[in-house]
């Protein structure tokens, strides 16, 4: 394999996603080698300009999102950009649309009419809610399976839920409907048949959470939120240190013998409010007082090395700016420094975020700026120039 291929290599997926589910799932797959193009419309999708970072007005998701990709501008809408669309579908291998179910009918990316063009297409769609409940139609983001599972009913305090900043269920489902596109590209290769990918933003957020769920239903124990203390084993905390904060946390009972012969509590190991990580949890209170004691007295470096040479997991609090210049995230390679337009400082992208041994995620080619490739992916259509430009007078691309 060359360095330029990659294990979908020869796969082309159409993205008309947005935001961050049907972009990231489409972006897994170009980091593989996927052909993948961006399709939205001639002013750009709104998607383009959420937390700007360049000096047109760029945002910083969209930069992360579209990586690896080409991209176009399109009216899917009119009578020549569908025909465009359905020239593009007998090309590709997937489409990715995470749109409602009503608007993937009009604009012909529902299965059925997807099929009637490319029989062994596979269209990988996101919806809010999943199919098959009283609120299947509607509409939502992120925040709607964080606060349907659980989550944010325990992050915080029961006087002030939270939402974790950070788009976990967005991502989360990009990845699972990732995975299930490679699925249905291997059904295929067996059966010959293409098929429909569906990931939603609540199914995700409920799978993510089920241990919580099953544990609330076999024995009803009613949990509330805790700030940041953990309530099936402890300590598991953040703690303040003399100039900064760090998480520890102990699971199971090797751990927590050596954590009590740190905190100079050997006493607390025949405390039976401290027997096990179940006890330990429901009494987390008064373990992470202590502990919050011993770290108040040292730095963030001393309170991790000595926690370091215990083998109680630990690290810490950074902000972004520190997450930015940390060593370990540096020299992993977890962020890779790229120059895109505008940017005077680079962007700082994260890579494919699992590591093949020989068929690697690669990064290729910047997030394109707005209809970059449009031109070029029509001629490969078979559109000449004076037809292109004709296109562009009558705005369908």
């Amino acid at each position: 394999m060359s360095d330029l291929d990659g294990v979908l290599t020869g796969v082309r997926v159409l993205d008309f996603g947005r935001y961050i589910a049907g972009p990231y799932c489409a972006a897994l797959l170009a980091d593989l080698g996927a052909d993948v193009i961006r399709i939205e419309r001639a002013g750009g999708g709104e998607d383009r300009w959420v937390a700007p970072v360049t000096d047109d007005g760029v945002g910083a998701m969209y930069v992360v999102m579209n990586r690896n990709k080409r991209a176009m501008t399109l009216d899917p809408a009119c009578p020549e950009g569908r025909e465009i669309v359905r020239k593009l579908v007998a090309t590709a291998d997937v489409v990715v649309a995470n749109l409602p179910p009503e608007v993937l009918r009009s604009l012909a990316l529902d299965l059925e009419s997807l099929r009637r063009v490319k029989p062994d297409i596979i269209l990988t769609t996101v919806t809010a809610y999943g199919a098959g409940g009283p609120w299947s139609a509607k509409h939502g983001f992120d925040g709607i399976g964080q606060v349907m599972c659980g989550s944010a009913y325990l992050t915080g305090t029961p006087e002030q839920p939270l939402r974790a900043a950070v788009a976990w269920v967005d991502c989360g489902t990009a990845s699972l409907a990732a995975f299930g596109t490679l699925a249905a590209l291997l059904s295929r290769r067996q059966t010959g048949r293409g098929q429909k990918v569906e990931g939603a933003l609540l199914r995700t957020a409920i799978a993510f959470n089920n241990p919580t769920l099953v544990e609330q239903q076999a024995i009803q124990v009613d949990r509330v939120a805790t700030v940041n203390r953990g309530q099936t084993s402890a300590p598991s905390d953040l703690f303040r240190t003399k100039d900064g904060w760090i998480l520890a946390l102990a699971i199971g009972d090797p751990m927590f013998r050596r954590w009590a012969k740190l905190m100079g509590e050997d006493h607390w190991l025949t405390d039976p409010r401290f027997r096990d990580d179940s006890a330990r949890g429901d009494n987390g209170e008064i373990i992470s007082k202590r502990m919050a004691e011993w770290s108040a007295s040292r730095t963030t470096a001393e309170a991790l090395a000595e926690l370091e040479a215990a083998r109680i997991p630990s690290a810490p609090l950074y902000s972004p700016q520190q997450a930015l210049a940390d060593a370990h995230i540096r020299t992993a390679g977890l962020l890779r420094d790229t120059e895109f337009p505008g940017v005077a400082r680079g962007v700082p992208l994260a890579p494919t975020p699992v590591d093949l041994s020989e068929t690697p995620g690669r990064f290729k080619r910047r997030a394109p700026i707005l209809g970059e490739h449009t031109d070029e992916i029509l001629a490969e259509l078979g559109y000449q120039k004076a037809q292109i430009a004709e296109l562009r007078a009558r705005n369908v691309i």
